[in-house]
């Protein structure tokens, strides 16, 4: 079968490879739909310290079950639609053993340090799937971005009573959103393309900024009255938005790091005692992060479709990365039709 690899650095091909195998406790996955992530741009660019070359890229996979194994629960059958949760888990490290297997130590994210679903089909153990009937089979491939920004949120335990600031405003920052927004709480977004500005605040940003025109750290002040956020939630993944969530908080608030700076961070560490902050690592999501995420699509399928920016057929993937390396500053989501 087909699938399009990540061979050297900003450049992709197809390539044939052998049509997996599955164990007794595996599910074959016949894959419709593969979103493309911001880590998956970073591997095509050369910029992703957690993959070697080539790969096989795609965590983002909607499909249809194929083939199961002899020891596969009667609940999963041959056509049932499903969402693959791509990160796998030990049962052994002190994560799984505290009941956080979302980070686990030993986790191996397809598409990083596995070969991906973008290839016609993928073997996944039965328990790394969640059977749906009703979202559309691309939004299957919206659950696990925005899994990521709800989880997030989770984390930052976010509730009416708050103003949460976004730092980013792509899919992860859109799924930071849409969790603060159902938790009652008010949104502030920064967001350095403009084009984005119009749909955040569709889906009920209050104030969206442009750190490149505004000082950032003066607006929050002046819309939360001299205090600063309650929480910030930094989904951009730069030394300088690191520092800037922390100088963004209140005094007793809450900084929720989604992103990974890729370079050393400089931080006055005095601010983290005189505000007494509460600073949180964020990493993938929990099967109840992506159940929340598909009660809300489910509920909301017009806003689904005005995050996917662009589908390419399965025939033209290979210009994909190129396209979105080109047009990020006008793209939220781009999808892989793996049928058309």
């Amino acid at each position: 079968m087909k699938a399009l690899v990540i061979d050297k650095k900003n450049h992709t091909k197809f390539c044939d490879i052998d049509t997996p195998k599955i164990a007794d406790d595996e599910i074959l996955i016949d894959v419709d739909y593969v979103g493309i992530c911001g880590s998956d741009l970073n591997t095509f660019r050369g910029l992703n310290p957690l993959v070697t070359l080539p790969r096989i890229p795609g965590h983002e996979i909607g499909g249809v079950i194929a083939k199961k194994g002899t020891n596969v629960p009667n609940e999963f059958n041959l056509g049932d639609r499903a969402i693959v949760i791509p990160y796998s888990t030990c049962g052994k490290c002190s994560s799984c053993l505290s009941g956080r297997v979302n980070a686990c130590k030993f986790n191996q994210t397809l598409g990083v340090q596995k070969d991906g679903g973008m290839c016609s089909q993928i073997a996944v153990h039965y328990d790394r799937l969640i059977l749906n009937k009703s979202l559309r089979s691309t939004h299957l491939a919206l659950v696990e971005p925005l899994s990521v920004g709800f989880h997030a949120v989770a984390r930052g335990r976010v509730s009416s009573s708050d103003t949460v600031v976004i730092l980013g405003g792509g899919m992860i920052g859109v799924g930071a959103i849409l969790a603060s927004l159902a938790a009652g709480a008010r949104v502030i977004v920064s967001e350095v393309s403009t084009v984005k500005h119009k749909l955040l605040k569709e889906i009920g940003v209050e104030t969206v900024i442009n750190p490149q025109t505004s000082d950032l750290e003066n607006e929050i002040k002046l819309l939360t009255d001299g205090h600063g956020a309650n929480v910030v939630i930094e989904a951009v993944g730069l030394p300088e938005t690191f520092v800037q969530a922390v100088d963004l908080t209140c005094f007793t608030g809450r900084v929720v790091y989604v992103g990974y700076a890729k370079d050393n961070v400089s931080y006055n560490t005095s601010l983290f005692n005189l505000k007494e902050l509460d600073i949180m690592g964020s990493r993938n999501a929990t099967r109840v992060d992506f159940e929340a995420v598909i009660e809300f699509l489910e509920h909301n399928s017009d806003l689904a479709n005005n995050l996917i920016s662009k589908i390419f057929s399965w025939a033209d993937a290979d210009q994909a990365f190129d396209y979105w390396e080109k047009n990020r500053n006008e793209t939220f989501k781009i999808m892989v039709d793996m049928k058309g």
